[in-house]
This record gives C-alpha cells, sequence and structure tokens, in this order.
C-alpha cells in the first residue's frame, strides 16, 4: 500500500484525501525551517498519539507522554529524533496545548540517520483548519488523520512527486 500526494489531496487506500502541505510548497531541496513538504519517497516510519485525549488509532500508535519532543537542532546528535525534556536545543513539543499532534505518523525524511540542515520532523497530522499550510508536514481533517493512521503501518510508501515541486 502506497500514499501518493497529487494537486487535489493524498490518494491512500482507494480514497482521495484533502490535505494541506508547507507553507514553503513542494520543494526538491528541502532546508531546515524553511516551511516546504520534501519532494522523494518517503516511508512511514512511526505513530503517535495523545493518550489524554484519543484512542490509539493503530496497535503500534506509540502515547505521547508529557515532556516528549522532538529535537530540530540542526548539528547536534539527536537531530530529527525524538528527545526529552529537559533538552536545551532547538526543538518542538510533541505534547501540544492545540490538537495538531493528537494523532501523529512521523516520515523517515532524513530520519533515524539525519544529515544537519536537511529537514526535521515531517509528520502527517491533523491540519488547523482547511488550506491552512504546515511547516511543511501534510495536515488533514481530524477524523481523516484517525482513519489515516489505523489503515497505515510502518514502512507505508508516502510519495511526493516532483511534478509538484514549484
Amino acid at each position: 500500500m502506497e500514499m501518493v500526494l497529487t494537486p487535489m489531496g493524498l490518494r491512500f487506500a482507494g480514497r482521495l484525501w484533502p490535505c494541506s502541505v508547507g507553507r514553503g510548497g513542494i520543494r526538491c531541496d528541502k532546508r531546515e525551517g524553511d516551511g516546504a513538504t520534501p519532494v522523494g519517497v518517503h516511508r512511514i516510519a512511526l505513530c503517535f498519539h495523545r493518550p489524554d485525549r484519543v484512542a490509539a488509532p493503530a496497535p503500534w500508535s506509540r502515547p505521547i507522554r508529557p515532556g516528549d519532543l522532538w529535537s530540530d537542532a540542526s548539528g547536534e546528535a539527536d537531530y530529527n529524533t525524538l528527545v526529552r525534556a529537559p533538552y536545551g536545543p532547538s526543538h518542538e513539543r510533541m505534547r501540544r496545548a492545540d490538537p495538531l499532534y493528537d494523532i501523529v505518523l512521523t516520515t523517515d525524511w532524513n530520519w533515524p540517520d539525519a544529515q544537519a540542515g536537511r529537514g526535521s520532523a515531517i509528520f502527517l497530522h491533523q491540519w488547523r483548519r482547511p488550506g491552512y499550510p504546515t511547516e511543511g508536514c501534510l495536515a488533514f481533517r481530524r477524523d481523516h488523520v484517525r482513519e489515516i493512521a489505523a489503515l497505515a503501518v510502518p514502512g507505508t510508501r508516502l510519495i511526493v512527486p516532483e511534478t509538484l515541486a514549484g
């Protein structure tokens, strides 16, 4: 099974799922902080959920615990990995006040052997609202991200075609 990003949304499991992409568009030359969604063939790596807000969407989903962070500190040994607070270098909180990361699928973009500056935290997660851009992730309606997480498995291919790059 594979996911394919199209101009109309994500084609997966016989459906077309409306989604938002990065504010920096879709790029072949993804860099940390550019807000772009990277072109390429990626794989779904991990699934996380907020157990205080939602049930696990899949048996392989891991709970997001208080203190779970994702390092976006380019050049650090743990760049683009799950880290725990306290953590001094640059990071983002996995346990957010808003619902965007209540369910998160991570991709293998620049993971697990991250190269400094190539970008981090390319996830599939809930959108703020339809069409609202992300920082490089793919974002979906809340019920859709739950269904996608239930259908995906580790290793599911995510194809972001070069033809979509601007």
